[in-house]
């Protein structure tokens, strides 16, 4: 037992550190003596997922829930697994639940939102994120959620209320400073969109978005240079598996920026 005890708390610090390779290898082994055991089945499927292995993760979260049906942290982390793996149905379903059981949770209800955003049902997703206000008056993400959904119904005065409301909450939140800086870029305030993006990765280095908006001011401004440097920092920290597109995209412009370098 305490081989295995050993072999979790490796892993854990593996994960911890972003070293997932090893992560998944230990967790595999501590499978091998407890393969009833849910927390470990859950760590190996984050785990499975964050080393780009989504299928494979998605499975094992689906026998840890096979375990602990009603677990909190299983759930959260199958519905994020499959949100991403493009299942917003499965998704919603599992979100469902979590609120069904703690609907004094903001987090179920965000979650629950995020996925009706980005199916464009924004009645629902804004009745959703009010809800998580209703819970959380302070939440930061709840906040920033809204704003999302004014911003996405033409109405700048109030999603920028919003964000600043995020911010009042959590001056350091890097989505915040994000959605203040893609508001600027929309109304062509190329140096307040910087500023703002700085702030961004100031908070949170592996903020991605920032640094690929970053990269597309320096581009309008004929800044290749500044460019290619924000557009390498965005290949080095996204691994996402559902931003391999982009990754093409930004791969296919720092190839045409090498010409004028």
């Amino acid at each position: 037992m305490a081989g295995t005890d050993d072999g979790f708390n490796t892993a854990r610090r593996a994960l911890e550190e972003g070293n997932y390779p090893v992560a998944v290898k230990c967790l595999r082994k501590a499978l091998e003596a407890s393969p009833e055991t849910a927390e470990i089945r859950l760590l190996l499927g984050q785990a499975l997922i964050e080393a780009g292995q989504l299928g494979a993760g998605i499975e094992e979260l689906e026998k840890a829930r096979r375990l602990e049906a009603d677990d909190p942290d299983i759930l959260f982390a199958l519905g994020d697994a499959r949100f991403e793996a493009g299942e917003p149905d499965g998704a919603l379903e599992i979100y469902r639940l979590l609120v069904e059981a703690e609907p004094d949770q903001a987090e179920g209800w965000i979650s629950l939102g995020l996925v009706h955003f980005h199916q464009e049902r924004m009645e629902k997703a804004e009745e959703s994120f009010r809800q998580a206000l209703r819970c959380d008056p302070g939440s930061s993400f709840a906040l920033n959620c809204m704003g999302d959904v004014r911003y996405a119904a033409g109405d700048s005065d109030g999603a920028l209320d919003y964000y600043r409301k995020a911010l009042a909450q959590s001056p350091d939140d890097p989505q915040a400073h994000y959605n203040l800086a893609e508001m600027a870029y929309d109304a062509g305030d190329l140096d307040q969109a910087e500023t703002s993006c700085q702030e961004a990765v100031r908070f949170d280095p592996d903020f991605t978005f920032a640094y690929l908006t970053l990269g597309n001011i320096c581009l309008d401004q004929d800044r290749p240079r500044e460019a290619y440097h924000w557009f390498q920092e965005y290949l080095l920290r996204e691994r996402s598996p559902g931003a391999e597109e982009v990754r093409r995209e930004v791969t296919a412009v720092m190839d045409g920026l090498k010409a004028e370098l």
